[in-house]
């Protein structure tokens, strides 16, 4: 045991794997950073670290419970964040019809996935990114029942064994989404001259973000 955690070892490899999945929060920071680059993909990672860390402490406070107890509360949350990544992933699709049709000008900007709009209040990458982390309900359950495997009941600091199962994610998140992020700038220059491709690119990553809404929509609190 290690500081009330039963199975490190299992634990970290866990993470591994979780963290790897693809999901709204990786696709979104790497669509950031090939777009507008390292500076404004570090920005969205910053408002997922923010987000994340947010669950993990609702997480250990038994926010989980309070879901389960209040189904309604959970139907809302879950409601919100689906039609939230559905809207994402509409306003991705839009500005790949606009490229293709060339109702845009082909810049460095091209790979984009909104208007002249995305600067401003929940568009920002850090506020956005906060928003589609926080908007999931189902994290805070799975959290809940991921952690639990791993926590010893009979340990007399349960503070401390939340606290290196939290960290241990957010630090194997830092990695990733740096690597990701970097990843996306080096990708951002053969974007630049290939608007059709950057457009088709657009349209896929839009897509996905319906599927992430849907699939949101269709959760189950069990």
């Amino acid at each position: 045991m290690f500081y009330g955690v039963t199975d490190i070892t299992t634990y970290l490899l866990g993470v591994v794997f979780i963290i790897l999945l693809p999901g709204p929060n990786s696709l979104y920071v790497l669509s950031v950073a090939a777009r507008k680059g390292v500076r404004q993909g570090f920005s969205g990672a910053f408002g997922i670290f923010l987000g994340d860390t947010i669950l993990i402490t609702l997480t250990s406070l038994g926010a989980a419970s309070v879901l389960k107890t209040f189904p309604a509360l959970f139907m809302l949350l879950k409601y919100a964040g689906a039609a939230y990544l559905a809207w994402i992933g509409v306003t991705m699709l839009k500005s790949a019809i606009g490229v293709f049709l060339k109702r845009n000008k082909v810049n460095s900007s091209s790979f984009d996935t909104s208007s002249a709009q995305e600067e401003r209040g929940l568009n920002a990458p850090f506020k956005r990114a906060l928003v589609i982390s926080l908007l999931n309900p189902k994290a805070i359950l799975f959290l809940l029942s991921f952690f639990v495997q791993f926590v010893d009941k009979t340990y007399p600091y349960p503070v401390v064994t939340f606290l290196i199962l939290g960290g241990a994610i957010q630090i194997g998140s830092v990695i990733y989404l740096s690597t990701v992020i970097l990843a996306g700038a080096k990708l951002a220059n053969y974007f630049k001259a290939r608007y059709k491709l950057c457009a088709s690119l657009n349209a896929g990553v839009g897509a996905l973000f319906l599927g992430f809404g849907g699939k949101l929509a269709s959760a189950t609190i069990h």
